[in-house]
């Protein structure tokens, strides 16, 4: 039997599960991983400037591509904590990444040795597994087991935690004869499916409400396929929003009371029944539930057991993988279709349409300063179906989700439920090392920009290249209009007279020169009709320095995008319309 140290072993074990990429630090208390590492010579490490920003790269990673684990790499102590709100944002989109940690020697774990902690039990709750292997002969063992838990059930993120004596250690190991573990995936049975399309079929005005588990599961073509064959209009989840193309006829926008369009929310008050598949009903897509559930049967197709009845019971629950029941359905489906039984839709369809065609918000604005519904505007004009857009939280993200366009699965990559601060730039890089020939475009407000602004560096150093899109209003603008119930204004001020660089006007901090002095690229716009030549020139140079480029678009200071309670109580800040020359490119074309 080959003899090798734990961390040779490791490292051939995640070769074989197919990793080729890590996102980490060097420290004392795991150099002797990163010697395996350099060994080995096959695995590309891009070294983070924060290892929380590790933690979102190898978050980003994985979104980007299905089959892809991203993995970050951090010492002892205060790197396993910094990597705790990763863990936090990739356990709640159901995200597998591994985290791996270096650790005192077992022996001096209970002594207060230099940068021990418990990150077993720190991690524990937002994790599939956290374990501090304690035995040189576990490691092998420890490793394939994560592997098995990150792929299998609902998947989500594991933390490996290694002591440095457990690190040397020798053991006995064959990598040649290593195997990964089954991945087990519940699957709906036929009757089960039966039923549910039964119910689907009863229905006057029905909808398929698709979420990020259909993206997780790959997907996105059964959903499409169903949708067709059964004359169903979807409504995307925030997290699923490219399972069906935005250009698609039965694509019939998006509910909830941020993220959503006036006829996304239309269309769901006006069906009668949901089927939910892969999404968990999160309360930004619900609003209350009383008006949202009013009226309605539910269908609930979950990966998870204890997902369905979570938030609310629904009248046929089914535990499986979002793939394994949409096979089921479009199988049934196209066997009631053959056979003449599936009702005609056409009506409803139509309905939907009109809704989608005629309920729309202005962006259309010639204000100065800025208004961002134009911003979106213009980057619909200049960015097309095959942009990947990466954004966290705030009205960046929120209007971006009422105005932008997406057309395919992982093409939208955002924290859904934790929506930590500062993600979006490190995300945006695990996605360019993905997926280096994608066009990645982010999306944040200033603030956003500001928590991990370091991240830039990175991007420079190995060349990953995206465009950031920066809207500027020097405030916590989403905590700002929050603040308004409480009829105050407080603690949310950026702005600031920069001595240093005062054409920046007040705003205060100079993105432009920061961004450059991290070895990217930048620009800043402060009228509209400057948005497009600007976004063109970023990816001109994008392409041409490989490195990241930053779009600061300077705003109104206070702004507000229109959000509510209930998807029938939504307060439009701005003008509403009926015409497209006021939302000139709000609605696509249909193509399918």
């Amino acid at each position: 039997m080959p003899r090798m140290r734990t961390v040779d072993a490791a490292v051939a074990i995640l070769r074989k599960e197919g990793v080729t990429d890590l996102f980490g630090l060097p420290g004392a208390a795991i150099n002797p991983f990163y010697s395996a590492v350099r060994a080995d010579g096959t695995l590309s490490h891009t070294l983070a400037r924060h290892v929380e920003g590790a933690a979102h790269m190898a978050e980003g990673y994985t979104r980007a591509k299905a089959g892809n684990i991203g993995v970050c790499v951090g010492t002892s102590g205060p790197a396993g904590t910094d990597m705790i709100t990763g863990l936090y944002s990739a356990s709640a989109d159901s995200i597998p990444i591994l985290c791996i940690t270096g650790q005192a020697p077992v022996a001096k774990l209970h002594k207060e040795d230099f940068q021990a902690v418990d990150i077993a039990t720190v991690a524990g709750s937002l994790t599939k597994m956290a374990m501090t292997v304690l035995e040189p002969a576990q490691v092998p063992g420890a490793f394939q087991q994560a592997f098995h838990l990150m792929r299998s059930g609902r998947p989500g993120p594991v933390l490996i935690d290694l002591p440095l004596d457990v690190q040397l250690a020798e053991i006995e190991f064959d990598i040649e004869t290593y195997e990964p573990l089954p991945v087990y995936k519940p699957a709906a049975s036929r009757a089960q499916i039966e039923k549910a399309l039964t119910m689907l079929a009863a229905a006057e005005r029905p909808v398929i409400v698709a979420g990020g588990g259909i993206i997780n599961a790959d997907a996105s073509d059964l959903l499409v396929e169903f949708a067709e064959l059964t004359g169903t209009p979807v409504v995307p989840t925030l997290m699923g929003w490219g399972t069906i193309p935005d250009d698609h006829q039965l694509m019939a926008g998006m509910a909830g009371i941020q993220t959503s369009q006036r006829y996304g929310n239309a269309n769901f008050l006006a069906s009668d029944f949901v089927l939910g598949i892969g999404n968990r009903w999160a309360n930004r897509h619900t609003g209350g539930l009383e008006t949202y559930t009013a009226g309605r049967k539910f269908v609930h197709v979950d990966i998870e057991p204890t997902q369905i009845g979570r938030v609310f019971a629904p009248d046929y629950g089914i535990v499986s993988d979002a793939k394994a029941a949409l096979e089921l359905f479009v199988t049934v489906a196209r066997e009631r279709a053959a056979a003449g039984t599936l009702p005609d839709r056409s009506q409803w369809i139509d309905e939907c349409d009109e809704r989608k065609r005629t309920l729309l918000r202005k962006t259309h604005f010639d204000t100065v300063p800025i208004k961002p519904h134009r911003v979106y505007e213009e980057m619909n004009r200049s960015f097309g179906p095959e942009t990947v857009y990466v954004s966290t939280i705030g009205l960046s993200q929120i209007a971006a989700a009422q105005f932008l366009h997406v057309y395919k699965p992982r093409h939208w990559i955002n924290a859904g439920q934790a929506g930590p601060l500062g993600w979006t730039v490190p995300a945006a890089l695990g996605v360019v090392k993905a997926d280096p020939d994608a066009q990645v475009v982010a999306i944040t407000g200033d603030y956003d920009f500001q928590f991990m602004i370091e991240e830039l560096a990175v991007g420079a150093q190995f060349n990953l290249p995206f465009v950031h899109v920066l809207v500027n209003n020097a405030y916590l603008g989403l905590i700002r209009q929050a603040q308004r119930g409480f009829d105050m204004d407080y603690a949310v001020q950026l702005s600031f007279e920069n001595i240093n660089s005062p054409e920046v006007n007040g705003y205060g901090v100079d993105h432009v020169k920061v961004a450059e002095g991290l070895g990217c690229k930048a620009l800043r716009v402060s009228l509209p009709e400057e948005i497009l030549p600007a976004l063109e020139e970023a990816k001109k140079l994008a392409e041409e320095f490989r490195v990241p480029v930053v779009v600061e678009i300077v705003l109104e200071r206070v702004t507000n995008i229109a959000m509510g309670t209930n998807l029938d109580n939504m307060t439009e800040f701005e003008e509403v319309t009926t015409t497209t020359a006021d939302a000139p490119t709000t609605v696509v074309p249909i193509t399918v």
